[in-house]
């Protein structure tokens, strides 16, 4: 006789009702089930894991930074404060080597070098920059090729143009004088003639820092937009009105930058003086940098020397924080140039160029 199916009963409500309040698990130690298996683990320990695990990988580089310029920076400072000859124990002398600095003709003499240079040098490189720029930025035969010949000096060490450069303006030997006899003109001292040294060491750094002023600039044409340039020429403006209407203030932003560093390399200067003429004749080419180098290492007054770079040192702070200043103050005396307002002159820009 076949079987019956096994009738289906459902569960009393007593039963539902006790399964729901059935009560839940205590958590154990750390926030994990007690039958939480061995290997896993709660988000929170998880976390303080992968935070230890980064923290592993980042404390080389940590202990690096601060071995490598916070902790000098804090010692030269309080160096700044002592007479130090790097040999016996230091001695505390408060602000005297601050006081001296201030007396100090050869250090008047280097700011005044300093000063010299960084305003040839910036205008100068920035404005051979965007002259080539403006030349490479055209559809021309072997521009790649002109392109990496103007950058390939800036590549170039700074001790390896010394060296190639003392050879060529050599006053007996060198290939700038004879070149110079081909046409007349009389031997010149160059980097031995005090009225001419520092001349020739703005030169070098033109024949090198103008590249990276090519590249940045270059770069910064090629961004900008085409349709406000056809829109200019539409209206009828030339080569020079489209440079200083269109492609000029485009450049803005970028023209601050390399201005703002173009100085602080020169205020920085050192190796190139270093191997050519070693601050002289004369000390027509001590700078700054050279200065700090010569009072440190070379007279032994390291405390002196610590004091002239925390000088130069707030120079370079004062430098970073003008850009930041101007645009303070244009931003509250000129309120039509907000970010709002220019935002909403770009936007009619753009619709007229549509």
């Amino acid at each position: 006789m076949p079987r019956l199916p096994t009738p289906v009963t459902l569960p009393d409500r007593g039963e539902k009702r006790s399964a729901r309040t059935r009560p839940r698990p205590l958590l154990g130690k750390g926030g994990a089930a007690p039958d939480t298996p061995p290997g896993r683990h709660t988000p929170r320990r998880r976390l303080r894991q992968e935070t230890a695990t980064a923290w592993a990988f980042v404390a080389p580089s940590v202990l690096v930074i601060l071995g490598l310029s916070v902790v000098p920076v804090i010692w030269s400072l309080l160096l700044s404060f002592q007479a130090d000859d790097l040999v016996t124990p230091s001695r505390w002398v408060g602000l005297d080597n601050y006081r001296a600095l201030a007396q100090d003709p050869h250090f008047d003499q280097a700011v005044r070098n300093t000063l010299v240079y960084t305003l040839l040098y910036v205008p100068l490189s920035i404005g051979f920059g965007l002259l080539l720029a403006l030349a490479l930025n055209r559809r021309i035969r072997l521009v790649g090729l002109y392109r990496t010949l103007i950058f390939v000096p800036f590549v170039i060490s700074a001790a390896a143009q010394g060296v190639l450069f003392s050879f060529i303006l050599d006053p007996e030997f060198g290939a700038a004088n004879a070149v110079l006899d081909k046409f007349g003109i009389s031997p010149q001292g160059f980097l031995n003639d005090p009225g001419q040294a520092l001349a020739a060491l703005l030169a070098i750094s033109l024949w090198s820092g103008t590249g990276f002023c090519v590249v940045v600039l270059l770069a910064a044409l090629q961004d900008v937009p085409p349709s406000l340039i056809e829109a200019a020429r539409l209206d009828g403006a030339g080569r020079l009105r489209l440079l200083r209407h269109v492609v000029l203030p485009s450049l803005g932003p970028v023209m601050v930058f390399l201005l703002l560093w173009q100085a602080i390399t020169s205020l920085q200067v050192f190796d190139l003086v270093y191997v050519t003429t070693k601050g002289g004749p004369l000390g027509s080419t001590t700078v700054i940098v050279y200065f700090i180098w010569e009072q440190a290492f070379k007279n032994f007054t390291a405390g002196y020397g610590a004091a002239a770079a925390y000088a130069l040192a707030l120079a370079l702070l004062l430098l970073a924080a003008v850009p930041r200043l101007a645009r303070a103050l244009r931003d509250r005396f000129a309120p039509d140039r907000t970010p709002r307002a220019r935002a909403r002159a770009d936007r009619h820009l753009e619709g007229a160029a549509r």
